[in-house]
């Protein structure tokens, strides 16, 4: 009898243990961010998402059908709250802060993730986010994978002979482009991908002026496609003044991006450094990487 007992409120507990984690796992969530939304999709937990921002667009078919709370970095607290989430990951180029803490303050659980543009940040991110959704097994998985797809590209990177200078120029506005120093996602992928930062000195981005680029004399110009179509092309990029009189313009080795695919640091990561470093060492022979279910997502 007592065996019985025991046995009857031991499997009582452990029901009530099982319940109590199923009502902690979100069921609504709002993700602002691109490789937080990226992320939340490749845990599985896409059908939970009530609401994105506008620079999340992976998977497209999926991103696209849900209600959109604005541009990335000038969120507003009552849109944030409207959407009645029971959590919001939070990437960390969602802002204002002051908006954040707002909808924090109203009773927003929001989980704050940090910035860092190294491997070891973007699959630490995946493992956090895992926990705030209640997908600790599944954020394991995606995580332990990517780091040997991450090893491999290491690897084929680690061979490569040579090491292009590298400048990766934004398009910002009407005035001069920006360069992108230190302490940005695309000086770390150029640095990652076996390249040599042209403009490595400088912090954050920068003006561009024809006689800066020309003394950083860069082998390879990088640059999102958006800004390349809204230029007028490959050709235009290389009649620009502060591009016209580098290695780059006179080899014409320009390597176009998609920037969510490429700076973004999350689930995708090793497949995009891969392709990246592909561009910038063709004489190399690069492994490819199997293709893994969140890379398929449509």
């Amino acid at each position: 009898m007592r065996k019985f007992l025991a046995v009857a409120m031991l499997s009582f507990f452990v029901a009530g243990a099982a319940g109590v984690a199923a009502a902690e796992a979100p069921k609504r969530v709002l993700s602002v961010g691109v490789a937080a939304t990226e992320t939340v999709f490749a845990l599985g937990a896409g059908d939970a998402l009530v609401g994105i921002d506008q620079s999340s667009v992976f998977p497209r078919e999926k991103t696209k059908a849900l209600p959109n709370v604005g541009y990335v970095r000038a969120l507003s607290a009552e849109g944030l709250l409207s959407l009645k989430a029971d959590v919001m990951i939070a990437g960390p180029e969602a802002g204002p802060p002051a908006a954040l803490d707002q909808a924090e303050a109203a009773g927003l659980h929001i989980v704050r993730l940090h910035e860092g543009y190294t491997p070891e940040e973007a699959v630490a991110r995946i493992r956090e986010i895992g926990k705030a959704l209640g997908r600790e097994a599944q954020a394991e998985s995606v995580a332990n994978t990517l780091s040997d797809d991450l090893a491999t590209v290491k690897m084929a990177v680690a061979a490569a002979k040579t090491h292009p200078r590298v400048l990766f120029v934004l398009q910002a506005g009407r005035g001069a482009p920006m360069a992108a120093g230190a302490g940005t996602a695309a000086d770390a992928m150029i640095g990652l991908a076996g390249g040599v930062s042209a403009v490595g000195q400088i912090k954050g981005y920068k003006p561009l002026s024809p006689e800066a680029a020309a003394a950083a004399a860069p082998n390879i110009i990088v640059m999102m496609k958006d800004t390349v179509d809204a230029i007028g092309g490959e050709n235009a990029v290389y009649a620009m003044p502060e591009i016209a009189q580098t290695p780059a313009a006179r080899e014409r080795r320009l390597v176009v991006v998609d920037g969510t695919y490429s700076l973004s640091f999350g689930p995708r990561l090793a497949h995009a450094l891969r392709d990246l470093a592909a561009s910038f060492h063709p004489e190399a022979k690069f492994p490819v990487l199997p293709e893994r279910e969140w890379t398929r997502l449509q």
